[in-house]
């Protein structure tokens, strides 16, 4: 006979054999132990062999779920589910941002009818996923909050990232399902252990792109299990998504620019070549970062030069008179200029009159802008970063990318807040680069990670 029991966030087996891999011997406590997400295997493999075994480890509650929203799933959502379901209830589903990915869990979480933990990235997101349980199930359970200065564990509870790290050794013997939303996510070095702490024998991942710069993806498998179903925005635009157009304008520098970016240009590859740094991800910038600031030999003279850059492609004159342009031509639409920097964001906010959206702005007057914006009473918005995910975003019709990163991401997360649907609707989405600059670099790759 092997006992099974949870001891902060590891499965104990006791019993008179020793249990298989991956349990090891515990010196300290003279007990074999192994990570709790070894719970579905080990039950599997002992139901398998026949062995008499005892599960004292698992405090799953069944749920009598039925979503009160009567809402009929839409020919992909379902095809999503049952991909899942054939992949033993563990995997990743990608859809495009507007897609319905949380319609899709809800589904999941009924279907599964156990006690379920949803992880989310931010804030922002633990409340409205509450909202979107409770509307569902509301009637039948208790709809949990654990972060934001919440602390309240029920059979069905949404949670942060950050405060599933903190709790999850405590909470996690409670929950048979995880679904982590914004799974791409999960790969971080401190995030990955909330699934080895968790029993849950079946999980869920959401995203829109789960490719990873670091390569942390190949991480997803192990933590939640493979992609069993895929759509990008291509595949929805015009019947579920809204139909769009990408439009690439490129921005040419005056020759004073040209020259400015000319000098500052050479002196931060010269940097690069002597330090035989490359610049390839976000990781490549940070040691960049570092090099320059420890080095005595031209160290600030390079920062100070990549700041150059940066400026001068990001303002330069006729990308801001392409912008007046533009906003002209869609006055009457609802627009969303995206931006890289706090800095770019105020700076086109107080020459263009417009309300302007970054981490900085508390969340009482971001709530107001959106609400303006929902409302008619702001036709255009500009951003930074901070609405690329973890917000909804009242609908628009129109996106201009003025500046941001290489990351497929960042593109797709951007291009989704122009494309849920609307009778009559026609997205658009302008991508202003400055030519022969690194824009043109972080333009490139953005597209051929869409490839």
């Amino acid at each position: 006979m092997i006992e099974l029991r949870y001891d902060s966030g590891t499965l104990i087996a006791s019993g008179e054999a020793p249990p298989p891999e991956p349990f090891v011997w515990d010196g300290r406590t003279r007990q074999w132990r192994a990570p709790a997400n070894a719970y579905r295997n080990t039950m599997l493999g002992l139901r398998g062999s026949g062995t008499p075994h005892e599960d004292r480890a698992a405090r799953f509650e069944k749920l009598s779920l039925e979503s009160r929203v009567s809402l009929e799933p839409r020919p992909y959502q379902r095809a999503a589910l049952a991909a899942w379901r054939r992949k033993d209830l563990r995997g990743v589903v990608v859809l495009p941002t507007g897609a319905g990915k949380t319609a899709v869990a809800v589904r999941a979480v009924e279907r599964v009818g156990r006690s379920a933990l949803v992880v989310v990235p931010t804030l922002a997101l633990l409340k409205q996923w509450y909202s979107v349980l409770t509307d569902a199930f509301g009637g039948s359970v208790e709809v949990g909050l654990l972060g934001g200065g919440y602390h309240e564990v029920t059979p069905l509870t949404v949670t942060t990232y950050d405060s599933a790290y903190i709790h999850a050794e405590r909470y996690g013997d409670r929950f048979a399902l995880a679904v982590y939303d914004e799974v791409h996510h999960l790969p971080a070095e401190k995030y990955a252990m909330i699934p080895k702490m968790l029993l849950a024998p079946y999980s869920l991942g959401l995203t829109a792109t789960p490719e990873r710069p670091d390569g942390g993806h190949a991480l997803l498998p192990e933590l939640v299990g493979r992609i069993c179903y895929r759509l990008s925005p291509e595949d929805l635009a015009g019947t579920y998504l809204a139909p769009y157009e990408l439009i690439r304008i490129p921005i040419e520098l005056t020759a004073h620019e040209r020259y400015e970016y000319a000098q500052a240009d050479a002196i931060y590859r010269d940097f690069l070549r002597k330090h035989n740094l490359s610049m390839r991800s976000p990781e490549d910038w940070q040691r960049f970062i570092l090099v320059a600031a420890t080095s005595h030999s031209g160290g600030r003279e390079a920062l100070l030069a990549a700041r150059r850059r940066r400026e001068i492609q990001s303002g330069a004159l006729r990308k801001g008179v392409t912008l007046e342009s533009l906003l002209r031509r869609h006055w009457n639409d609802r627009c969303i200029v995206f931006t890289k920097s706090v800095e770019e964001v105020y700076a086109i906010s107080a020459r263009f009159l417009i309300p302007g959206i970054t981490y900085e702005t508390p969340a009482r007057e971001r709530k107001e802008i959106l609400d303006r914006f929902r409302e008619g009473r702001y036709r255009t918005i500009v951003a930074s970063d901070v609405l690329n995910e973890g917000v909804d975003v009242p609908d628009a019709n129109v996106a201009i990318i003025l500046a941001g990163s290489a990351s497929h991401r960042e593109y797709v997360q951007r291009l989704g807040r122009i494309l849920r649907p609307k009778d009559g609707k026609q997205a658009v989405l302008y991508e202003l680069v400055t030519s022969q600059t690194n824009e043109e670099f972080a333009s490139r790759r953005r597209r051929e990670a869409a490839v």
